[in-house]
């Protein structure tokens, strides 16, 4: 069968898997997603990571708004089969809504949770909001 590989995935009830995605240079982790077989089938035939937005409800192509598009470098299954691992090139240098290179910017510090990365980019510039 032409999708076997997508069998071998254990999905969520949800029929979802958590996806990460790492730049494929430097190994830095960019950020973490859901996707489920559709946006997944949809990664590997069009090379740039499709997620499944849990709070729209819809496929979300990384980059449709912001134009910061993921190309797929490799694509990588964990040993328990439930966890990706997207290995990209993130166009424009941004890969997290909030502007910068990557989602995981806060760093515990003194109890508290501190954001450590600078801003790249102005969200308001990325989706025309103020």
């Amino acid at each position: 069968m032409a999708d076997q590989w997508l069998q071998q995935i254990k999905w969520t009830e949800d029929g979802l898997v958590p996806a990460i995605a790492q730049d494929y240079r430097t190994g830095q982790v960019l950020m973490m997603a859901w996707m489920n077989p559709e946006s997944l089938r949809l990664t590997v035939q069009e090379q740039r990571a499709v997620y499944w937005s849990r709070s729209r409800h819809k496929l979300w192509r990384k980059g449709e708004e912001s134009g910061h598009v993921q190309v797929l470098h490799g694509l990588r299954l964990d040993c328990d089969n439930d966890v990706l691992l997207l290995q990209v090139e993130q166009m424009g240098g941004v890969a997290c809504h909030t502007g910068r290179a990557h989602c995981f910017f806060q760093e515990l510090k003194g109890g508290q949770w501190r954001a450590v990365d600078p801003v790249v980019k102005d969200p308001g510039t990325i989706y025309g909001k103020s």
